[in-house]
């Protein structure tokens, strides 16, 4: 689905989306040990990376990158309590249904396949930031200096930044997947697809103290526009126009990489029908 067919979706089709949604984060509710345990996870490494990261700092002489010590620690905070909403891993049940032949199905259903899924995804997601992402962010909060702006406006374009790039990090794994439909076998895709997208989307360190080469290649890819452009937003690091300006950039990727699923979906269909699927 193109997003011009998205704004003049049907009222039942729109209905049949906001079900998904809903289901999608009452499927994930029913995870709620393992939503805690991510919340332990989330916590103890928070604690791990803010110690390196601030020996880094005073290595540094106590700036770096434009990073200082409360800086850093909002950095550190807000993207461990994101880790619950983006997927970096590469792997989907997508590509799993296509190696079995059950993507005959879904091509089936009278829904698009991408928005469905999509809508189910962010149902999911939406519920780890209950038990799991505010608890994080809170922790961190309570028992570090961690600066945070102080106005509305960061929170309010923050969170447009965080849907947006929970969003885009769906498609991204969607038009990945896809691919298995030409591939079969992607396993090697989504490790690469892993090991490049966790680090260039800022979950090691902050992409603004990449090396400057490193930095032009990172910012050539969606990745930062998965994980380092909501944190930017949400610590106070970029603001205003530069705030404004890495959310559109957000919003470009999204319909580049949401264009290249469809496309990608479209070939596939005729893929499969031409293979007897």
């Amino acid at each position: 689905m193109t997003p011009t067919d998205a704004v003049s979706m049907p009222p039942a089709a729109a209905r049949a989306y906001r079900r998904l949604l809903a289901a999608g984060f009452r499927q994930q509710s029913a995870y709620l040990a393992a939503a805690v345990g991510g919340l332990v996870a989330n916590v103890t490494f928070g604690f791990l990376k803010a110690a390196i990261l601030l020996a880094t700092l005073a290595a540094a002489g106590g700036t770096l990158g434009g990073y200082d010590t409360g800086r850093m620690l909002a950095y550190v905070w807000v993207s461990q309590a994101m880790l619950g909403l983006i997927n970096v891993s590469g792997r989907d049940v997508l590509g799993e249904r296509i190696r079995t032949g059950d993507i005959a199905v879904d091509f089936l259903r009278p829904l698009d396949l991408q928005l469905a899924g999509l809508s189910t995804h962010l149902g999911t997601r939406l519920f780890t930031l209950l038990p799991r992402g505010l608890p994080t962010l809170t922790i961190g909060l309570l028992t570090t200096g961690m600066a945070l702006p102080s106005g509305p406006a960061p929170y309010l374009l923050g969170a447009v930044s965080v849907l947006l790039a929970t969003t885009l990090a769906y498609l991204a794994v969607y038009a990945l997947n896809m691919s298995a439909l030409w591939l079969v076998e992607i396993r090697g895709l989504q490790v690469t697809y892993m090991v490049v997208a966790s680090f260039c989307c800022g979950l090691y360190i902050p992409v603004g103290i990449f090396p400057g080469w490193l930095e032009t290649l990172a910012r050539l890819t969606p990745f930062p526009s998965m994980l380092m452009t909501p944190v930017d937003v949400l610590s106070g690091y970029a603001v205003g126009t530069d705030a404004l300006r890495l959310v559109l950039a957000q919003v470009a990727w999204v319909v580049v990489v949401g264009l290249l699923g469809h496309l990608l979906t479209r070939a596939g269909r005729r893929h499969l029908e031409v293979q007897g699927g």
